[in-house]
C-alpha cells in the first residue's frame, strides 16, 4: 500500500494522535452513538466514563474497527489517526488492529503458554527475524507490563493458570508486543480485586510514556486516578470532554454535575 504524503496534515495535527469526527455508530435501526466528535492527545490516558449502555465501549470499539464484526452495525463519520482515515477501503483492519491494541473486560489469554501468548502478535505480523529477536521481544514486552519477574520460571505453561490480575497483564503484554501505538483498554479492572487493580492501574501510568491510551471504566475512582482527560457519554452522545480534574471538580454540562454527584447512574 503505498503511503500517501501527508507531512502538512499531520503537522497540523502533532497534538492530536485521534480525531473522530460526526461520528455515528447504527445496530440495525438503533442509532447507538450520535454525533461524537473528540480529539485524543497522544502519550495520555483518556477516560470513558457513563452510565452502563451509554455507548463508551461502542465507541471505543470503533477506533480499531472492532465492530466491522457485527454484522448489523454501520459507522458513519470520521476517525483519523496520524491524519490517516481509518475507514478507508484501503486501510486493513488487520495491520489497523496491530497498531492500535484492545485490552478487554475479561482477561482471555489464548490456551496457550505464556511465551506464546506473547509471542503470537509479533509470530504473524513477521516482527521477528529469528528465536532470539522473539525473545528478546516477549521478555521485554512481558517486562513492560510488569509480570517478567512473576512468569519468567514459567514461560512454558499456561497462560490460563496465572491469577486474574496477571491473566490481564499478560493480555496487556501480548497487546504491546506487536509496538502499538494506541491501546484501547474496555474496563480492564472490572473482573479483579483491588490490589491487581491498583497493579494494572500503576502500569497504565507508566504505558503512556510510550503510548495513547483510551480506557473504558465504570468507575469514576479510576478515571480520576489514571487519566489526564476524561469524556462522559450519556444516551450515545458525548456529553462533555476535557481535563479529567476539571471534569470531576468543575463541569460544564448538568448532566455530568448529576452524574458525578450520584444523582443518577
Amino acid at each position: 500500500m503505498k503511503e500517501m504524503p501527508k507531512i502538512d496534515k499531520a503537522d497540523e495535527m502533532s497534538e492530536t494522535k485521534i480525531a473522530a469526527s460526526k461520528v455515528q455508530v447504527y445496530y440495525g435501526t438503533t442509532h447507538a452513538i450520535k454525533d461524537v466528535d473528540i480529539n485524543i492527545q497522544p502519550r495520555s490516558v483518556t477516560a470513558f466514563i457513563g452510565p452502563s449502555g451509554c455507548g463508551k465501549s461502542t465507541f471505543l470499539r470503533t477506533i480499531n474497527r472492532m465492530n466491522d464484526t457485527i454484522d448489523i452495525c454501520r459507522v458513519e463519520g470520521e476517525i483519523l489517526i496520524d491524519g490517516e482515515d481509518i475507514y478507508d477501503p484501503k486501510v486493513d483492519p488487520v495491520q489497523l488492529r496491530a497498531k492500535v491494541g484492545m485490552v478487554f473486560q475479561k482477561p482471555n489469554p489464548f490456551p496457550k503458554s505464556i511465551y506464546d501468548n506473547v509471542a503470537y502478535g509479533p509470530r504473524i505480523h513477521g516482527l521477528a527475524k529469528n528465536k532470539s529477536e522473539l525473545d528478546e521481544i516477549v521478555a521485554s514486552s512481558l517486562q513492560k507490563a510488569g509480570l517478567w519477574e512473576e512468569a519468567k520460571d514459567r514461560l512454558d505453561e499456561p497462560g490460563t493458570g496465572m491469577s486474574g490480575g496477571q491473566q490481564q497483564r499478560l493480555c496487556i503484554a501480548r497487546a504491546i508486543a506487536v509496538n502499538p501505538e494506541v491501546i484501547l483498554m474496555d474496563e480492564p479492572c472490572s473482573a479483579l480485586d483491588p490490589i491487581a487493580t491498583a497493579k494494572v492501574e500503576e502500569l497504565i501510568d507508566e504505558l503512556r510514556e510510550n503510548f495513547t491510551i483510551v480506557i473504558v471504566t465504570h468507575s469514576m475512582q479510576q478515571a480520576a486516578r489514571v487519566s489526564q482527560r476524561t469524556a462522559f457519554f450519556h444516551l450515545g452522545i458525548l456529553v462533555e470532554e476535557g481535563p479529567t480534574q476539571d471534569i470531576f471538580t468543575n463541569p460544564q454540562d448538568k448532566r455530568t454535575q448529576d452524574y458525578i454527584t450520584g444523582r443518577f447512574g
